[in-house]
């Protein structure tokens, strides 16, 4: 009987893996932001990756793309009683952290600034910066009302940018809208729609189903035929009432007096239903289509429409995957880390020597890469070299004999070896560190 080869498994299409190097760029570009959040006073959250599916629903809106054709939603085994939940791959992460605030009575004594690292899930064609499995980076500032924070959160969203050499006018730029109240985007709507229904027979086949249940985003349409209809149209800032038109002025008075630059975009609506007043994108014109890599604003009614004591929220949402393809794009990515050093030990039996001054030295703060299995000094050499190690430390047999080990600069081919005792690691371990 012929033995059927089994086939390997692959990731699902659109899930990526993240391996060295790129998994180190990550790793960077995650610490610059933590760096950031923490000088704001912002602290870490994480909520389930899998929710409730009524959470998205409710929260992000029926009629929305997300809900609509991308949410990865599916039913549970049914429990003893026959009954099985509803739930879902979190499409993003706010809702989530709604969901918990209100769970966990977090926001009774005071408001919170939070923010979050994780995977979100859309079921949509894969292109590159738009998987089905993507990362977020995401901050939400709970419990304030006033425009200082909204100021805030985009000052904060600035810093990021600028610290990870990203500069303003060159690589991004930053977009501002007010989206008003509930009421001022109703009577709104009525002219929006009126005007759309006018222009219907110009509309395509997305806009023709938004018309009524959500005619805002027919505004956000990035097809090219409709730009002029949608540049015409009634815009939303006509309708904003004085409290509404003061909240903008006041988050524009800090940016304006913070320097930092905008564009005021009356067409900038945002994805997702629970938005309002100030809405905000940071957009680049370096990954075609992509232009968006970050973007947020003002959300007051979901706390309460999750089933919470209403209360104000604002916050942005960051695509990892995006921000890494920009700053590969602009040149602003560092290069993989090395190690400072790569151990070439020749025997074997000096292994409780060597791995006694390694760990000396990694206390000390120096990178090192062992050479496991030993293996002739000359592929050792070459490994040494392709680690992109500065310096390779020597452990051969004549080395332990004396308790020493040769140092050897793979980097500068006019520097000499040297030799240092093994006993005394500490005073020489920070040479290393600046070889």
């Amino acid at each position: 009987m012929t033995e059927v080869k089994k086939q390997p498994i692959q990731a699902v299409k659109g899930m990526n893996d993240i391996l060295p190097p790129d998994s180190a760029r990550w790793e960077w570009l995650e610490a610059k932001m933590r760096s950031v959040l923490q000088r704001y006073g912002y602290q870490n959250v994480r909520t389930p990756i899998v929710e409730p599916t009524a959470l998205f629903v409710r929260g992000i809106g029926e009629v929305t793309d997300i809900v609509e054709k991308e949410m990865y939603a599916f039913e549970d085994r049914a429990d003893k009683h026959g009954q099985a939940e509803h739930l879902a791959l979190r499409p993003e992460m706010t809702a989530g952290v709604v969901r918990a605030m209100i769970e966990h009575s977090y926001l009774r004594d005071s408001g919170r600034r939070l923010y979050y690292f994780g995977p979100m899930f859309r079921r949509e064609k894969p292109q590159k910066g738009r998987y089905r499995q993507f990362h977020q980076m995401g901050v939400e500032a709970l419990g304030f009302a006033g425009p200082d924070v909204d100021a805030e959160i985009i000052l904060l969203g600035n810093r990021l940018l600028r610290e990870l050499g990203l500069v303003d006018g060159e690589h991004v730029s930053l977009e501002l809208n007010c989206l008003g109240e509930p009421d001022e985007r109703r009577a709104h709507r009525e002219a929006l729609i009126a005007y759309l229904e006018q222009h219907k027979d110009v509309l395509d086949e997305d806009s023709q189903r938004r018309l009524y249940t959500n005619p805002l985003r027919v505004l956000d349409t990035k097809n090219p035929a409709l730009q002029d209809m949608a540049n015409g149209a009634p815009q939303l800032l006509d309708f904003l009432g004085e409290a509404s038109q003061a909240h903008f002025n006041g988050v524009r008075a800090i940016l304006d007096a913070a320097g930092v630059e905008y564009s005021i975009n009356p067409r900038l609506v945002r994805g997702l239903d629970y938005y309002n007043l100030t809405v905000f994108e940071w957009v680049t014109s370096k990954l075609g289509s992509q232009g968006t890599v970050c973007g947020g604003g003002r959300y007051d009614g979901l706390i309460e429409q999750l089933g919470g004591k209403s209360a104000p929220a604002v916050g942005f949402g960051m695509g990892m995957e995006r921000m890494l393809l920009l700053l590969e794009e602009v040149g602003a990515m560092p290069a993989a880390p090395v190690p400072d050093a790569y151990a070439i030990v020749p025997s074997a039996q000096g292994l409780p020597q060597v791995m006694v001054a390694l760990e000396h030295l990694r206390a000390a703060g120096v990178s090192v890469i062992l050479h496991a299995g030993q293996g002739s000094m000359k592929s050792q050499f070459k490994k040494a070299d392709a680690s992109g190690a500065r310096v390779a430390l020597i452990f051969g047999e004549d080395e332990l004999a004396r308790g020493e080990v040769s140092i050897k600069p793979l980097r500068d081919a006019s520097a000499a070896q040297s030799s240092r005792p093994l006993g005394q690691v500490t005073s020489w371990a920070a040479e290393l560190l600046n070889a």
